[in-house]
């Protein structure tokens, strides 16, 4: 879990730095507007933008059962964000799963893209998708309901 939440402690750290640097040259309206600006960036890239993740298996079972797709993602990720946010409200409908809070995720990713943790990685009907088009995963959904 700690490992999610690293790249938002930077940027809100980094933020924290340029904005003390900008009070001190007497630019305290610009420090503000750059604090700011790093916090939303750190909001955008931590977990509390994407739905709850759940394990790896239970996923699967939950997607067995009512025939939705299942996003493996991590935090950080920029594809990620992209299907996240181009899928709107209807991405609460997917089950997620954070790669790295959950290792029998990430081991089914890197099954599925020959070693590697590409994320976003779309399992539909047990067949994994790498960074499919949030279009096509929307119809995917839709075939599901």
């Amino acid at each position: 879990m700690r490992r999610a939440w690293i790249w938002p402690m930077v940027l809100v750290l980094c933020g924290t730095v340029v904005a003390a640097a900008q009070v001190s040259q007497g630019s305290p309206g610009t420090a503000a507007a750059l604090l700011l600006a790093f916090v939303l960036l750190a909001g955008v890239n931590s977990p509390l933008i994407f739905p709850r993740s759940i394990g790896a298996l239970e996923a699967q079972r939950r997607s067995e059962a009512d025939g939705r797709p299942i996003v493996f993602w991590r935090p950080g990720c920029p594809y990620c964000l992209r299907l996240r946010f181009r899928l709107g409200r209807s991405a609460h409908r997917l089950h997620w799963v954070d790669i790295w809070r959950d290792p029998d995720g990430a081991a089914a990713v890197r099954a599925a893209n020959e070693g590697d943790e590409t994320v976003p990685t779309v399992v539909v009907a047990g067949r994994p998708h790498v960074n499919p088009a949030p279009g096509w995963v929307r119809e995917q959904l839709a075939r599901s309901a």
